[in-house]
């Protein structure tokens, strides 16, 4: 990411320090190294600093007491939800997907729990992307051992409430979910969200007895989930987040905030030159 890029769309939503203090290096420069340190998922003193920064005396512990101070007061969120308001057009909400999933944890910490079909401690989290990918929002992790629909109603809310913030109306928004996230509690969040849920019936549900065997269900809409199931894979390459080394879970949330916006303004870039 070049750093007009970064001076225009992401510095403007970084906390300032208190009055009178004045940063030893330019803001866009730590925000690169912490950028390269998203991508490659290596330790924090491992960071090539000379690559990304000019004063020979900063240490990577004051590249980390900014990852850290920003991740703590909510900057990188404000990042997100600034560049979804301002760019909001360019998004195709034709439907959006929705999808959990689990991350290896081997540090433990916040929101870690052991999850058999892994064998392995894990975080889970939901995501919800657009009909193309692009993700837009992803809920408060929780302990690996619990299945997609724990807390299903908070966390659904929660994941709208980012759309809201962004000033993106979700009303008449088909939503496309897998059978795991067929349950009355979602189906019930969603009419009152006004989103149309395309959930695919759970054969283990007695859907029935509980009053889902006339739910709407497309088909050919369906097909689209595959897109967040490509983004969950682009994912992936950001090796700090392929693996879970942060213990607590606003920092873990925090490197999903700054991995979308990598993946909005390559997108926004690549539209403009058009």
């Amino acid at each position: 990411m070049d750093k007009d890029t970064i001076e225009k769309l992401i510095v403007p939503y970084l906390s300032k320090g208190k009055r009178g203090f004045r940063s030893k290096v330019p803001i866009f420069q730590v925000v690169k190294a912490i950028f390269y340190r998203l991508k490659t998922g290596c330790q924090w003193r491992e960071l090539p600093l000379k690559h990304f920064i000019n004063d020979v005396s900063v240490s990577w512990q004051n590249v980390y007491y900014y990852f850290n101070k920003w991740c703590r007061d909510g900057s990188w969120r404000a990042v997100w939800i600034g560049l979804l308001r301002s760019y909001r057009n360019y998004l195709d909400l034709s439907s959006v997907q929705l999808d959990g999933s689990h991350t290896p944890a081997k540090r433990g910490g916040q929101a870690v729990g052991y999850q058999g079909r892994k064998a392995s401690k894990t975080s889970n989290a939901l995501f919800l992307a657009d009909n193309t990918g692009q993700m837009l929002a992803l809920s408060e992790p929780q302990q690996g051992q619990h299945h997609d629909l724990h807390e299903i109603k908070k966390l659904f809310t929660e994941l709208c409430g980012v759309l809201k913030e962004a000033a993106i109306d979700s009303r008449g928004i088909f939503l496309n979910a897998d059978s795991g996230f067929d349950s009355k509690e979602l189906r019930a969040v969603c009419a009152k969200e006004e989103i149309q849920a395309n959930i695919k019936s759970n054969p283990r549900n007695n859907n029935k007895e509980n009053g889902l065997d006339e739910q709407y269900f497309d088909e050919e809409l369906y097909k689209k989930r595959t897109v967040i199931e490509q983004a969950n894979a682009w994912m992936d390459s950001y090796k700090a987040l392929f693996i879970r080394y942060e213990t607590l879970a606003r920092n873990w949330m925090a490197m999903h905030w700054m991995a979308f916006s990598v993946f909005f303004l390559n997108r926004i870039n690549k539209k403009s030159k058009v």
